[in-house]
């Protein structure tokens, strides 16, 4: 299902930025703390940061490809977010 919105990273915990599978993705960490990004396969929860993309306030993708963040990765489909604190991430995708 596509959506464009902001989606708040509890502290500590794995956050899904895509609420169903996706080619590509606009996103954009909108808080003051850093966060990583993990793409996967499917709707299972990400279990280390092994294979993730750190982003600074403001960092993000425009419309890019999965495929091109995670080229090692088969067949992704998701985007997760981690962040040792709460922030706001915008994300979009159809």
């Amino acid at each position: 299902m596509a959506q464009n919105t902001t989606v708040t990273l509890e502290s500590g915990v794995w956050t899904q930025l895509t609420n169903a599978d996706a080619t590509s993705a606009t996103f954009q960490n909108t808080g003051a703390y850093y966060m990583l990004v993990k793409g996967t396969t499917d709707a299972t929860q990400p279990t280390d940061a092994i294979g993730s993309i750190r982003y600074s306030p403001g960092q993000g993708e425009c419309n890019t490809d999965l495929a091109d963040l995670f080229p090692g990765l088969s067949g992704v489909a998701r985007l997760w977010a981690l962040c040792d604190e709460s922030v706001g991430v915008f994300v979009s995708h159809a």
